[in-house]
């Protein structure tokens, strides 16, 4: 058992140093100041999830078969063997990658400006922000804006910020902050308003996993004398996946960029379907409850070889929903957080990105725990019962329907803020 457990926390360790920097590095081989290359980087946020997805397809398929039905220690020896491929092809192209060099960590450049402009929150801002303190290069400088001013109260200069060196003097991180590195702290916090309103999706993403695997274990999944496992309906939503991805990237990358000038939907617009998507795989989905339900109380409730006489495929529309709609919103937040954040906190950013998946999951178990409580308080079961047929789980999913259609208002209220803001940093550089 502790080698059981020692390997899958190297697993998951690796997953978490690999999915924050991966998409990161991939983006730092493109040079955004050229229009061919941003137009290329568009369409490897999409190759990028498609693969992903491919991988999962395979796992969940193939490699979950060769476990099953042939030798489970051939399947693990098969991860084994891909992922030493991988390291190979990644060291591979050493020589001809683009490094961009480390500007320290951006924690600890976060805390600095923080700190510096609490400990300067009594001093009165220049009238001209030209005084204010910097020393970045016309390359790496990121020029003044007028939002979070308060922050800008780490970048004046005050007695006693400068410590005498060997060749000269230079500013005391933790007393004076340049204007560029009070800007990137900056874009950081304009990433947390769209941040809190992509959380909800992963919410509804986490019911596919739970309650409607429970929901196919009582239909009927038989086709042509072949029992289909509840659990493997996932495997429509990896379709929908790859369907979108390679429809996207085909057809409507070109189109748009024929018609808009383009290349595809901005990252706010894929996030905005994706938020539309899941809300209507709700909807879909407590409709399609509602005639399960309507389903048992006619016939009784089912049993493991007496299921009741309504299609596990009926299922399929909700699963494609979100399906859909995880492909828009994965990507659309990958190039969000990655292209909007400063040059240095790329990673940071993609592990931020990363984080409303895993509190997607944390409310959806404070929401399942909040309805048991609320709707089960008189005795009853409530719509949460242990058995979905003495439940009204259509209900959970109407709930999640609406709290779905006011957080996109909410979204798209942040979303247009993020936009007015975007122009007015345009309008700034042009200066």
């Amino acid at each position: 058992m502790g080698i059981l457990y020692l390997a899958l926390y190297l697993i998951a360790v690796g997953t978490g140093g690999l999915k924050s920097s991966v998409s990161g590095f991939g983006t730092d081989q493109f040079d955004e100041k050229n229009e061919a290359e941003k137009t290329q980087m568009a369409y490897f946020f999409n190759r990028f999830f498609f693969f992903i997805s491919l991988g999962t397809l395979t796992a969940v398929t193939v490699l979950v078969y060769i476990q099953d039905e042939v030798n489970r220690s051939l399947a693990y020896g098969i991860c084994a063997i891909s992922m030493f491929i991988a390291i190979l092809i990644i060291l591979s192209g050493t020589r001809k990658y683009r490094y961009k060099k480390s500007a320290g960590s951006p924690i600890v450049n976060i805390l600095q400006v923080l700190v510096v402009a609490i400990k300067k929150r009594k001093m009165d801002l220049p009238y001209d922000y030209g005084m204010l303190h910097e020393t970045s290069t016309d390359g790496s400088r990121i020029r003044h804006t007028d939002q979070f001013r308060y922050l800008d109260k780490a970048a004046i200069v005050a007695e006693g910020d400068f410590v005498r060196t060997t060749t000269g003097s230079d500013a005391n991180p933790w007393k004076l902050c340049t204007v560029t590195r009070v800007e990137e702290v900056k874009m950081m916090a304009r990433l947390l308003p769209i941040w809190g309103t992509t959380i909800l999706f992963w919410t509804a993403y986490a019911q596919m996993m739970t309650f409607s695997v429970e929901q196919a274990s009582t239909m009927e999944r038989s086709v042509a004398g072949f029992r289909i496992p509840a659990g493997s309906l996932n495997v429509f939503f990896v379709i929908a996946i790859l369907l979108t991805c390679a429809v996207y990237d085909s057809l409507v990358i070109p189109l748009w960029k024929k018609w808009k000038g383009t290349p595809g939907f901005t990252d706010l617009q894929r996030m905005a379907l994706g938020l539309i998507l899941s809300t209507l795989g709700m909807a879909v989905a407590a409709f399609v409850e509602m005639k399960r339900l309507s389903v048992s109380k006619k016939v009784g409730e089912p049993t493991s070889t007496n299921p009741l006489p309504i299609s596990v495929f009926m299922l399929i529309p909700q699963f494609f929903l979100i399906g859909a709609g995880e492909a828009f919103i994965y990507t659309g937040q990958l190039d969000f957080f990655i292209t909007r954040s400063p040059k240095s906190m790329k990673t940071m950013s993609t592990g931020l990105f990363l984080t409303t998946l895993s509190l997607g999951f944390f409310m959806s178990s404070f929401l399942v725990s909040v309805v048991k409580k609320v709707t089960g308080s008189h005795g009853g079961q409530g719509w949460l019962a242990g058995d979905i047929d003495h439940g009204r789980l259509d209900c959970f999913y109407g709930l999640l329907a609406i709290l779905g259609v006011i957080n996109f208002v909410v979204y798209l209220v942040v979303a247009a803020w993020t936009k007015k803001d975007d122009k007015a940093s345009q309008t700034v550089e042009m200066v």
